[in-house]
């Protein structure tokens, strides 16, 4: 973004800004109050943060904001110097998610657009720039740590002496296995969705709808629809596969390809840019409507095959292998997996990592005892198809404090993150020795995480 851009955004932000919290300078309309490196950090930058992150701040924020802004300066000069770039692509996803987030908050793209002052195309440049400094960052940080390692002897030399109420106490989890059944869809449903998926192509290869107009008003895919169906850039590797094979086999923007079947649905696609090996691409997705009746002779079905369970006539694992139709957990005793934040996969989920998972199995284990079978329920899965399932609940880990035997992966992480931590704290220390940094005197009085600013 242009500084001239940069500085029209900032005053906006301060026009709405200044009502809400007194000023540190109120006669002045922008300044420069830190220097690093080459770069300035303007009043307005700060201003615009303290608004953004409102009372989320802990201390001062005139302290805390700038100092903030400084070390994500320092991490994106070493972005530089080690050729770190975040693909676009990356950062559009991040960017997509917020501004549809900004605009479901104001209820429409033209009340935001009326409310910023500003056109979305310059609200979008903003968020941008904002989400590539951040990633950017991020990725700088891993690649400081990223030879950092932790041993079994460190972590217990770690927790070794710590007094009991200072180990981390542990939420309940639980494990969970999971057979499903899919309820019979009629061929004449499959038929009447892939007509009208047919039909919206019609008029788009006719010219009487735009596709994006179609994907707003008929799109099953949220995420995507109020984009116009449109989809970030994407590689193989992260579509259905029966999806991938059509959307990367199209050639011309100007047409539509035939209905494809993956496990989300039916949809139409129409490509928009091939970049390498990443594809950007349109879609409408429309999803079979499961009749009641046959969601009910699922549910029967699966209460006929718990009742054997229970009667021992079966075990659950061997029905989940005979008769679930949930691939994912169907060749793991259906067991569900649990992939978190930090990239771990574990067995064990804590209460609202499952009610993320699925709302209605969280309702369903909560009330379950360890070995119980489930009554039959409905629920959506993460395909957000309509399934049958019963559940049982395999082992619930009471809340509790952290102990090597039953938590070690939790415990080595507290260990990694701390000296990981550490090696940042250094980095830090020896950045501010060898980079320049000028603070406006009246922005100096403060108690600085990282002391080392003021020379």
């Amino acid at each position: 973004m242009s500084l001239h851009k940069k500085l029209h955004f900032a005053a906006l932000v301060l026009c709405f800004g200044s009502t809400v919290l007194a000023q540190p300078q109120s006669n002045v309309i922008d300044e420069v109050v830190w220097v690093v490196g080459d770069d300035a950090i303007l009043r307005s930058d700060v201003e615009r943060r303290r608004v953004e992150y409102g009372s989320n701040v802990t201390g001062n924020p005139y302290c805390v904001i700038p100092e903030q802004m400084a070390i994500q300066k320092l991490f994106l000069h070493q972005a530089v110097i080690d050729s770190i770039d975040v693909p676009d692509e990356t950062i559009n996803m991040y960017v997509e998610q917020d501004i549809n987030e900004k605009v479901l908050m104001a209820g429409s793209r033209e009340k935001l657009e009326e409310y910023m002052r500003l056109p979305m195309s310059l609200i979008r440049e903003e968020v941008f720039d904002q989400y590539k400094n951040e990633l950017t960052a991020r990725e700088v940080k891993k690649s400081l740590t990223k030879d950092v390692k932790v041993t079994p002897a460190e972590v217990r030399r770690h927790f070794k002496d710590l007094p009991e109420d200072s180990l981390p106490l542990i939420p309940t989890q639980v494990e969970v296995q999971l057979l499903v059944l899919q309820p019979r869809i009629p061929q004449e449903e499959t038929d009447r969705i892939k007509a009208e998926l047919r039909g919206y192509a019609d008029r788009v290869t006719s010219g009487t709808t735009s596709f994006a107009t179609l994907a707003r008003l008929y799109s099953e895919d949220p995420g995507s629809a109020r984009q116009g169906g449109e989809m970030p850039y994407m590689g193989k590797g992260e579509l259905d596969p029966a999806f991938a094979n059509v959307a990367f086999g199209l050639t011309d923007p100007k047409k539509v390809s035939k209905v494809v079947q993956s496990e989300f649905g039916f949809h139409i696609i129409q490509l928009i840019d091939k970049r390498g090996d990443k594809v950007m691409c349109r879609h409408i997705l429309r999803r079979p409507q499961v009749a009641q009746a046959d969601i009910d002779t699922a549910l029967n079905h699966l209460d006929s095959i718990a009742e054997d369970i229970r009667r021992e006539k079966v075990s659950f694992e061997d029905a989940v292998l005979i008769v679930s139709d949930d691939k994912n957990t169907r060749n793991n005793h259906g067991i569900l997996s649990n992939t978190r934040r930090d990239g771990e996969n574990t067995t064990r989920f804590e209460m609202r990592e499952l009610s993320s998972f699925s709302p209605e199995l969280a309702r369903v284990v909560e009330g379950l005892e360890t070995g119980e079978i489930s009554k039959p329920f409905q629920m959506i899965n993460t395909k957000g198809a309509t399934v049958c399932a019963i559940a049982k609940l395999k082992n619930r880990l009471k809340t509790h404090r952290a102990n090597i035997a039953e938590d070690f992966q939790v415990l080595r992480g507290i260990v990694e993150e701390k000296k990981k931590e550490e090696v940042i704290l250094n980095w830090i220390k020896e950045k501010q020795k060898s980079t320049y940094v000028r603070i406006n005197e009246n922005w100096r009085d403060c108690d600085f995480q990282y002391p080392g600013w003021v020379k």
